[in-house]
């Protein structure tokens, strides 16, 4: 099954944002894996958040997120943010985030999901979460993550210095207990990775807190975040993410119950 999915080139599919931000995307990777990678362009050097799965090189498709001295900062340890970190020099994460040795590291989907502990009820998950591949040689039955320790800490509240522009760290546990989101308090913008997308949140993988993420989520609706950049899916607006918190923290309410 795998030899008859097309070869595809180029991987990667680029679009531009507002205000010198660029987001990548690899749109033959199944949708529960298709993460965003973020370029955001500095005065005196450029922000790279997250990686993408790794299935094909960066440096070679997508130059463009080498130049300007990047800093690379992975949010958290899954496979889809953090593929192709070890392209890069400068790689920054939470230390609660183990990008040594991270959870989860196939595209095969019934081992993925077995690794990450993901309850599917009654779905089911495809054998490959791909649909294409990236080369002739690759095969994804046998492709694995390759571990990558970050070069650097990132802790709650420290700041990255582009020259024109400051983003500053937050540490949102919850998805997983290292999980960082980076927040521009000049623009409000916010670059959230897995901690807030527009779809059903994860919350029950292996690592995941759900108390822990209620504070983290808590902690986001009372900043003016006026647009955010999610790790999955397209961006949408400040007044859109807190609806989606405040649904998920009257689910999680509800989950508390008695009786339920």
């Amino acid at each position: 099954m795998t030899s008859s999915l097309a070869v595809i080139r180029p991987w990667f599919r680029k679009r531009e944002c507002a205000d010198g931000i660029v987001r990548v995307d690899e749109p033959h990777v199944h949708e529960f894996l298709r993460a965003n990678i973020w370029l955001i362009r500095g005065e005196t050097r450029n922000l790279v958040v997250d990686t993408g799965l790794g299935v094909a090189a960066l440096r070679e498709e997508v130059p463009e997120l080498f130049a300007g001295d990047p800093v690379l900062v992975v949010t958290h340890a899954h496979l889809d943010h953090m593929g192709s970190a070890h392209e890069f020099d400068v790689i920054l994460a939470h230390p609660a985030e183990r990008t040594d040795s991270p959870v989860g590291d196939t595209v095969v989907g019934p081992l993925l999901a077995s690794q990450l502990g993901l309850s599917l009820g009654d779905e089911a998950m495809p054998e490959v979460l791909l649909t294409a591949r990236p080369h002739p040689d690759f095969d994804p039955l046998v492709h694995r993550l390759r571990p990558t320790p970050a070069t650097g800490d990132l802790l709650d509240g420290e700041t990255i210095d582009l020259g024109d522009r400051i983003l500053t760290a937050l540490h949102l546990p919850g998805h997983t207990s290292g999980s960082l989101a980076l927040y521009e308090a000049k623009t409000g913008a916010l670059f959230s990775g897995d901690v807030i997308y527009d779809d059903v949140l994860l919350d029950d993988l292996h690592g995941s807190d759900r108390g822990a993420y209620a504070n983290s989520l808590e902690r986001l609706r009372a900043l003016p975040i006026q647009t955010v950049y999610p790790g999955h899916g397209d961006p949408f607006s400040g007044e859109r993410m807190r609806e989606i918190i405040d649904a998920q923290l009257r689910e999680w309410a509800a989950m508390r119950a008695p009786g339920r």
